[in-house]
């Protein structure tokens, strides 16, 4: 893959290839490592310790930022109260769950929905997930464990064009995963979150620094003043 990587972007980059065909051509770009490894030749950073890292460092001013605008009245501030209520009665509270609350609240915070991005398969309930219309996304999983909740399910699935690509067990590793694919692919972020994956690619990445759009740059300010 490091030997064909110049060969493989200007095929990316130049031809316009379903996601499919690309991924038959470099079938490679389906495995966790290897996508990881095409991110770093791509920006030279280590995709996940920059992303852990930067995501656990600003966790608990997020939270709090986010519980401060639930507790007032609107459209976002009843998802993030929902949010929060459920988030509140985990019996157990890890450092995925911490993750995963501050990854479901940074779009509605954003005044975003999430509604045609990230999606939920019951397996108990239907034998094939409702995907076909996903360009870009995650597919939260439940199998049969009665121990599977909304932060924790059993798989998180990436879809690029109605398909499944990877899954994993965390929703943080599901969507950096998938931050990474839109570099290695070269595609455009959803337009449904394009707040969300700016914040995740100037931000918490800072890759690019370019001009923010402005309820970014609004949360920006917002972290950098409580440091």
């Amino acid at each position: 893959m490091h030997t064909t990587f110049a060969l493989r972007r200007k095929e990316i980059i130049s031809n316009d290839l379903p996601v499919a065909e690309i991924l038959d051509r470099w079938p490679a770009l389906k495995m966790e490592s290897q996508i990881c490894a095409e991110f770093h030749r791509i920006t030279n950073l280590n995709l996940k310790n920059h992303f852990f890292a930067v995501l656990d460092q600003h966790a608990p001013r997020l939270q709090s930022l986010f519980r401060k605008k639930a507790a007032r009245t609107g459209k976002v501030s009843d998802v993030l109260s929902q949010l929060f209520r459920t988030y509140d009665l985990q019996e157990q509270v890890n450092i995925h769950v911490r993750r995963a609350v501050v990854l479901h609240g940074l779009p509605s915070y954003l005044h975003e929905d999430t509604s045609t991005f990230i999606k939920t398969w019951d397996m108990t309930h239907s034998d094939e997930p409702d995907i076909r219309e996903v360009p870009l996304g995650l597919l939260l999983i439940r199998a049969s464990s009665t121990d599977a909740t909304f932060f924790c399910p059993e798989k998180i699935a990436v879809l690029i064009e109605g398909n499944i690509i990877i899954d994993f067990t965390t929703l943080a590793d599901a969507f950096v995963v998938l931050f990474a694919l839109t570099y290695a692919l070269h595609l455009n972020y959803p337009k449904c979150l394009a707040n969300t994956f700016d914040f995740i690619q100037k931000v918490l990445m800072g890759l690019e620094d370019g001009k923010l759009r402005p309820k970014v740059l609004s949360l920006k300010n917002d972290l950098l003043a409580a440091e």
